[in-house]
This record gives C-alpha cells, structure tokens and sequence, in this order.
C-alpha cells in the first residue's frame, strides 16, 4: 500500500488567493512507496535532494498512486465553478485561433459555412473529454489509469503513450505560435526562439509544482485571454468578410465542409485521455452530470469563442492586403495583425495573448508527466517533476526544430492524433454501457493484473479499429480510398469510420474473452 496521503485544496478559491498563500499539497512520493521501490539502488544524496523538492510548500510530489475518498476536498461550489474555468482558461488561446483559420484558408469554406461548422464541431468533440472528466472524483485516478479498467493493464500502456505524444505535440504548436506572436510584436527584430523559451520555461515551472498552483493559475488566466480578445474583435472586425463565399462545386464544398467539421472535432476530443487528471482530489460523492455539464459548457464555449474569432481574421485574408502578407509570415503574425490601428497598446494585448498560451501547455505537460508513469513501476517510481521536465525538454526541442512549419504540422498532426482517441473512448463506453451496466468499479485494483480486463479483445479492437482511419483519412500525405471519393480531391471521414469499426468489432470479441478469459 502507498504511504497515508493527504491533499488540502483550498475549498473556497476566492479566500485562497486573498489569503495570498498556497496550500500545501503534502502528499508522498510514489518513489518512497515500499510497495514501487525502485529496483536500483538510489544514491543517498539524490534520496535526500528528492525529499527537499517535495517538502516545498505548495509542491504536489503524489503521481499517479489513487487519491483515497477520505483524502478529497469537501464539496462545495467553488469546486463546480472551477471545473469549468479550468477547462474555458486552457482553450481560450491563441493555438486554437490556428485551427480556426484553416476553414477558409484551407478547405475554401465560406464565412457562414466555417462558423456554423465551428459550433457544432466543438460540441461534438466537447462530449468526449466531458465524459471522462467524470471518472476523476468518481475512481481517485487518473485518465490513464482508468483506462486501464477498459483497455486493460498492458493495452493501456499503449494509449498512454499516444496520449504523451498527443499532449506533447499540442505544446509544440503553443510554444511555436507564442513565438511567433512575440517575434511580430518586436518587428521581427526577437527570434521565434526567444518566445518559445519563455512559453516553455513559464509551463515547466507551474507544472513542476503541479495541482495547487495549476489550478490557483488556471482560476484567473481566462481573464486577461478573453479581455484581450474582445479587443480583438473590436480591432478587427470591421475587417472580416462576412459575405464570403465557399468555393468549389457542390461535391467539393460538401466534402471539405465534413473535413472541417471534423477538424473542429478533432481539437476537443484531443482532451479525452486526460479529462479526469485535474480532478481527482475532488469528493467522491460529487455528481456525475455536474462534472459532465461544467467541463462540457467549460471546453465548448472556449473553443467555439476562439474559433469563431479565428474564422472571421481568415476571412479577411482574403480582401485585407495586410492580413495577406501577415498570414504570408507566419499564422503568429496574422494574430497580431488584427491589432493594427491600436498602436502600442495592441502589440501590449498582443503579448498578453501570447503569454495565455501559457494556459494551454500547463495541464497538458501535467498530464504527459503522469501519462509517463503508468508506463511501469519503474517509471512511476522516478518523480512526477522529473516527467514534466523531461516533457518540457520535448516539446522545446521540436518546437525550435519545427518554428517554420506550423502550417503542416496542423495539417497534418491535428486530424491524425484524433483518430486514435475516438478509437480508443468507442471501447470504453461500449465497456461501460454493455458489459459493466452499472457493476461496481474496484478502485483498489488498479496495479492488480489478476483483477483488470486481460484486454485482447479492447487491443484486437483498437488496431482493427484503425482501417476506418486508414481507408478513411484524407491528409497531404495519405489520402484513403474512401475518403478520395468524396468532393474532387477528397474528404475527411476517418473519424467517423473509426468509430463504426469499432463499435461493431468490440462487443462480440469482449464476449468471446469474457466467456473464455472472465475478464
């Protein structure tokens, strides 16, 4: 067994911050565990250097080892509100104005058409990170080692690692888009490179001292991220085109309407595989559809706010000569564009919408830390901190490696690491709905083999899910033989097909193994 743990989360946020003090998160180290001792010896130096770090006040050392429901906040309805602020002051920044752009710029999608495509893309793709929200107060773990109830023991460690390069390639395009905001801010004059070593060194040291201090940012980040984008609008929106117009024949247009729409999907579920990571020090006896609906209305209204704002700047590509060369320069720069005419005091909101970047790589870096460690004992042996530095180190690296082609990597990366998420949460319901039905969940079992799904039939499924994608894919790289029947060029049905081949391969294999296997 872990070591006694215990968590103070302050119960009223307001009076944490007016008290100007962070509560302790005092909680062990799964490294000092008995029950995960690392099978090396660990230099006395290093043991007494590990035990410094954790001691700091405020510093969350527990990784990924259950929150007990005696060790939970009391409820109260700060815990609600924060759910949802938690989730709108990750995604109301400026990343996700990148994928907005691609309706017009991209798949030649009018204004009305990318809107409206926004809306119901991000409600969609908001159910799926909702829903596994729930499972944090519920079970005490995190998303991936509830997985391990659905996919099994050995099979989840797969999901995990998809989920690192997931949560780790979403901090590559921040940390790129953040540096390019700031090298337009300067003329030029400051390298890409420069904001990305502030976006990166900022995000490590609040992840670094984990839950607390995440989520004390968290509460006030979204205000300055949304001020600065209704100035936004303000500054450009007499510029948008609203009269813009699809183009292409009806095919076409309908095909790159279901790429778009998928897109738009794509973002919010990428969420999925860590829903319940920030909330597993919530109360046990929290309902279900209050989490369900605060992280639902959270992560869809972020989205679509700056969604929207992103399809009205590429709109203006069009018709705004400026906006043309700026977008020329760099998706970064076409941000920054639409503060023209507000002189210094733009390129100030400029650098604010920069810094909130800073928003949406925190959670994600707290998550690939934890995704880390359920690899093994090993991994979950060595601390939390050092996952979110190794992450960090990651993402800084590609980020400077890959500062000139973020236009690809949203191509190419965003649609492709949804494929597998939809996959993968496909088996988890179907588990949950048609075998599970309402049977009790033991959490105590999470690092039992002998008590978790053996997970043949949830791996058969997961890979024999991806010929959807295959077949189904229409990126600059691959596109499937379905998905080219779509429009002239193609159509975006991976998803979508994912999702049907799963859910018709799962059910009857899962029977097979629990008649045979029985688990």
């Amino acid at each position: 067994m872990d070591a006694p743990q215990t968590a103070n989360l302050h119960a009223d946020p307001e009076k944490a911050v007016e008290e100007k003090a962070i509560e302790d998160v005092r909680v062990s180290s799964d490294a000092s565990s008995s029950h995960d001792a690392l099978p090396l010896h660990v230099p006395e130096t290093v043991t007494r250097w590990n035990r410094a770090i954790e001691s700091i006040r405020g510093f969350e050392a527990r990784g990924i080892s259950r929150v007990l429901p005696h060790e939970r906040e009391s409820p109260s309805l700060a815990q609600h509100i924060q759910i949802m602020l938690l989730w709108y002051s990750a995604n109301i920044t400026a990343n996700n104005l990148g994928v907005g752009f691609l309706g017009p710029l991209l798949f030649n999608l009018g204004f009305l058409d990318s809107a409206l495509l926004v809306v119901f893309g991000c409600l969609v793709g908001s159910l799926s990170p909702a829903y596994t929200a729930i499972w944090g107060p519920q079970s005490g773990h995190r998303t991936m080692v509830v997985a391990r109830y659905f996919m099994g023991y050995w099979p989840s460690k797969l999901i995990a690692v998809l989920n690192i390069i997931l949560m780790v390639g979403y901090a590559v395009i921040s940390c790129i888009i953040g540096g390019q905001i700031l090298s337009a801010v300067s003329g030029g004059s400051t390298s890409v490179v420069v904001g990305i070593v502030i976006i990166a060194l900022i995000t490590w040291a609040i992840a670094v001292f984990g839950m607390t201090l995440f989520h004390a940012y968290e509460r006030w980040a979204w205000i300055p991220q949304t001020l600065v984008l209704f100035i936004l609008i303000g500054s450009a929106g007499p510029h948008f085109n609203t009269s813009l117009s699809s183009v292409g024949n009806s095919a076409t247009i309908a095909a790159n309407r279901l790429s778009f729409f998928s897109l738009q999907a794509s973002v919010p579920i990428s969420w999925t595989g860590a829903g319940s990571d920030f909330f597993v020090y919530y109360p046990e006896r929290i309902q279900k559809w209050k989490v369900f609906t605060m992280t639902f209305i959270g992560i869809s209204l972020s989205f679509i706010f700056v969604n929207l704002v992103a399809v009205g700047l590429a709109s203006g590509v069009s018709v705004n000569p400026d906006w043309d060369t700026a977008f020329a320069t760099s998706p970064g720069a076409l941000i920054l564009a639409g503060y023209d005419g507000l002189g210094g005091f733009g390129k100030f909101c400029g650098v604010v919408f920069a810094l909130g970047l800073i928003s949406n790589n925190v959670p994600g870096t707290y998550a690939a830390s934890l995704d880390f460690q359920t690899l093994g004992k090993v991994w979950k042996a060595i601390p939390r901190y050092f996952w979110v530095t190794v992450a960090a180190i990651i993402y800084f690296v590609c980020a400077v490696a890959g500062r000139d082609h973020l236009f690809l990597i949203f191509q190419n990366f965003l649609a492709l690491m949804a494929y597998w998420v939809v996959i993968f949460i496909t088996i988890v319901l179907e588990e949950h709905v048609i075998f599970k039905n309402h049977r009790e969940f033991d959490w105590t079992a999470y690092e039992d083999k002998s008590k978790l799904p053996i997970g043949i039939a949830a791996l058969v499924s997961f890979l024999i899910g991806w010929v959807g994608p295959i077949v189904g894919m229409y990126q600059v790289w691959w596109t499937g033989p379905v998905a080219a029947l779509l429009g002239d060029a193609g159509g975006d049905l991976g998803l979508w097909l994912g999702i049907g081949f799963t859910a018709v391969v799962f059910p009857p294999l899962r029977y097979v193994e629990l008649k045979y296997v029985g688990r």
